[in-house]
């Protein structure tokens, strides 16, 4: 896909958290193009001096011959879009790459100055296609219940024994490095304090005035952090569905971690799969991400959501596409059984009602 779209006209960029191999991807691209690139490093501190409000003679002069230009940590630069977009109005056939942990500034800073000029993929921890692509299923299996524990960054991956550690500073460098920093958080105890109730709520509907209370911050505050840390990475909303019937809730929200591992680091709970209590909720973040994760490299173009109504029906999850409506529900117990709504069947009319656990989970992932 990424292949496709080196044209030496426009910037390739890639998004999401730290360490799930965004550099690897580009500086490999960026060599089989020419052995002899330019790497930009924006966690640089002298490299953020030097492209602070840069000059066109100055990126001419800094860039030089270079025919493909590969400029790291984005979001650490000021005014980057502006830099990107002369080194593209330069005429110079230059391939540029770009790469971003966070998308809390990268937005404000690309999205204008390089309209029409740009490409834009997200790339997230491991897949579950990925991993059972490259060690086959019948390898990959048997992890299942460790990845519901300590989830699929690469680091964690191709070091079990290391994950708990590994983790632990994964998780401090996406609270004080991206969110902290780039967010100007003013109080960061709110912002741990509110990473925990959503870690707890996973799988539950989200409310931001009991939030409020909780944490004692007031609902704009709470909306502020909640779309902060979405902008990082560390969490993403999935919303109601809501159109015809009377009862159906608008409103509320859910919040899923994008991976199992960063979630039971906030709370603290390594403990084995067989041996939780929320075995359901790790269950279901797992299947939600992952499927994030899938629509991601497919090119999904659609919509996802939850549903309830408010006498407590309720499916886990929705896909909207091309006006067809498919609905899933969770289960970790390939014998538990699930209903689907006779009102929502009845009004909908779903191409597609599956129940989705432990034995075929994987052909939903493939």
């Amino acid at each position: 896909m990424l292949q496709a779209k080196i044209d030496y006209k426009k910037a390739i960029i890639i998004l999401g958290p730290r360490q799930v191999g965004k550099t690897t991807l580009i500086t490999q691209m960026a060599k089989g193009l020419s052995p002899d690139y330019l790497y930009i490093n924006g966690d640089d501190p002298a490299v953020r001096l030097q492209w602070n409000n840069p000059s066109q003679a100055f990126i001419n002069q800094y860039i030089g011959d270079y025919k493909v230009v590969v400029i790291d940590e984005v979001q650490r630069l000021e005014n980057i879009g502006l830099s990107a977009k002369m080194i593209i109005d330069a005429k110079k056939k230059i391939q540029l790459f770009l790469s971003g942990s966070s998308s809390l500034e990268i937005a404000n800073r690309l999205n204008e100055p390089l309209t029409g000029r740009k490409w834009e993929y997200r790339l997230y921890p491991f897949s579950w296609k990925e991993l059972s692509a490259e060690f086959t299923l019948a390898r990959t299996l048997p992890r299942l219940e460790e990845f519901l524990v300590t989830g699929m960054y690469p680091e964690v991956i191709t070091s079990p024994e290391n994950a708990k550690e590994i983790l632990v500073n994964l998780a401090g460098s996406y609270l004080y490095k991206d969110v902290l920093e780039l967010g100007g958080v003013r109080k960061p105890e709110i912002l741990l304090r509110l990473l925990q109730a959503l870690a707890w709520q996973v799988g539950n509907e989200v409310s931001y005035s009991e939030l409020s209370r909780t944490i004692g911050a007031d609902k704009a505050t709470i909306n502020d952090y909640i779309d902060l840390l979405e902008k990082a990475f560390v969490i993403f909303r999935l919303t109601p569905f809501s159109r015809n019937l009377r009862n159906e809730i608008s409103t509320t929200r859910k919040i899923y971690f994008y991976d199992n591992g960063v979630r039971n680091t906030i709370i603290n709970n390594f403990a084995p799969a067989g041996q939780r209590n929320d075995i359901g909720a790790l269950w279901e973040n797992f299947l939600i991400s992952e499927r994030k994760k899938q629509q991601a490299y497919t090119g999904f173009y659609g919509n996802t959501y939850f549903w309830r109504t408010t006498g407590q029906a309720e499916i886990d999850y929705l896909e909207e596409q091309d006006g067809q409506i498919s609905a899933y529900e969770f289960k970790w117990n390939p014998k538990a059984k699930a209903r689907f709504p006779a009102s929502f069947v009845k009004e909908y009319n779903p191409p597609a009602t599956k129940i989705i656990h432990r034995d075929n989970f994987w052909e939903w992932l493939s």
